[in-house]
């Protein structure tokens, strides 16, 4: 069939029609970024001579992978349509196979910067567990309003020309779709579409005007963001309006990933929550809001010393500086240098990095009053740039990983060994 190989866009594009119309959204959405190749690969003497022929279409790489254990579904979906489409005009066979599209000669490897399917179903799955509300406090055409043109898309009511209309009609005068219907409806392509118009509907979703509570926006932001980021993705603040952050998503470096990866760990190791909030904080500040960065990670060291202290009971004072807090961290989990035997090999360059590292609070607290947050300035004061900041956070994040890992290998076993004490006191 000569046209199907000239033009094959033709064909699959109703197959891929017949596919959204059957809702099989999957399908669909890979059908439409495919590259198709067509090559004859058999022939049936005893069916009269039929000629056997395959359809190949190309995806990407990351796309490929994530469909692994359902591609052969995904192929009898679109085989089953293909053949209604050609069935009035050849007695060939044709039927699909999906492969990973080549990268071309002499490409470098490059890293993924789309939100996989699986993330997104993720985020979606968590808004429906917790039954949060997508549209907060507008209502769904006012909401959806700020993301699509409702009136240049199409109607699944035959009876209404638009989805504005349709809209109207099922969720305001019957109420007969559910909650969550957003999510299944293709024309808002929030499972299978661009990357754009997810991240777009989930920024609009902790929007001042969508969702005025600050800390359910916030709570909102961290869930999105444990997913986003393994796609290198995350939403930061960008401005604030009437005192509530407004977010909009960037992509972010692995280099601040690695920072804070480590720091996430020790907030967990140590049943930190605050950490956490801070960590979070730290994220989406560093190459937006530099100060602020600064200014969290002295703040983040300081959670860590107070929360090892308290879990061990040792009394500190309410004005007691970093500084100090660090002198009583170090001492309860013995890193005075003294405690290295002369006779150890390296005991001196182990002595002078134990030394710097807990003189980085000292140095993190000075950071913080010349250029972090938290301090008025006056009108000539120039801040530092994201760069400064992943220095502080950086220094911050070895602290608290030494400390907490130090903390749990030589101290805790002991502690939860031990009958229980009455609370020490070291504060001078």
């Amino acid at each position: 069939m000569q046209d199907l190989i000239e033009h094959p866009e033709r064909y699959l594009t109703t197959v891929e029609e017949l596919l959204t119309a059957e809702r099989m959204e999957q399908a669909a959405s890979l059908l439409r970024s495919a590259t198709p190749r067509i090559e004859r690969t058999g022939f049936d003497n005893w069916n009269g001579g039929t000629e056997q022929w395959t359809i190949y279409l190309a995806i990407d790489t990351a796309d490929y992978a994530l469909i692994s254990t359902t591609k052969s579904d995904i192929e009898e979906q679109i085989n089953q349509r293909l053949k209604a489409v050609l069935e009035p005009y050849t007695e060939n066979w044709y039927s699909v196979k999906i492969i990973p599209r080549l990268a071309n000669p002499g490409a470098a490897a490059r890293p993924n910067t789309r939100i996989r399917r699986q993330t997104r179903l993720n985020i979606i799955d968590g808004l429906q567990i917790d039954q949060v509300a997508w549209h907060g406090n507008l209502n769904e055409i006012d909401f959806l309003t700020r993301i699509y043109n409702l009136q240049s898309l199409p109607s699944r009511d035959s009876r209404y020309k638009d989805a504005e209309a349709d809209i109207y009609q099922h969720r305001i005068n019957n109420l007969d779709w559910d909650d969550n219907w957003i999510y299944d409806d293709s024309r808002f392509e929030l499972k299978n579409g661009a990357d754009a118009v997810f991240l777009r509907f989930l920024c609009e979703t902790v929007h001042p005007m969508v969702r005025p509570n600050k800390d359910e926006a916030i709570e909102l932001i961290t869930q999105y963001n444990d997913q986003l980021r393994q796609d290198g993705w995350a939403l930061m603040e960008e401005e604030k309006i009437a005192g509530r952050p407004r977010f909009v998503a960037r992509q972010i470096g692995l280099a601040s990933e690695f920072i804070t990866s480590r720091a996430r760990n020790a907030a967990y190791a140590l049943d930190a929550r605050w950490m956490q909030q801070e960590i979070q904080r730290l994220e989406m500040a560093i190459d937006s809001d530099p100060a602020l960065a600064i200014g969290t990670a002295k703040d983040l060291v300081e959670t860590c010393c107070k929360t090892i202290l308290t879990q061990q009971r040792i009394a500190f004072t309410k004005t007691a500086t970093l500084p100090e807090l660090t002198k009583l961290l170090t001492a309860e989990l013995c890193l005075v240098p003294e405690g290295i035997p002369e006779e150890a090999k390296g005991s001196k360059t182990i002595r002078l990095l134990l030394r710097n590292l807990t003189t980085i609070t000292q140095y993190l607290s000075e950071l913080r009053s010349l250029y972090g947050s938290g301090h008025g300035r006056d009108g000539k004061h120039r801040g530092l740039e994201p760069r400064h900041a992943r220095l502080a956070v950086g220094a911050a994040v070895v602290f608290i990983d030494f400390m907490s890992e130090t903390y749990h290998q030589r101290i805790l076993p002991q502690t939860l060994s031990q009958p229980t004490a009455p609370t020490k006191s070291k504060s001078k």
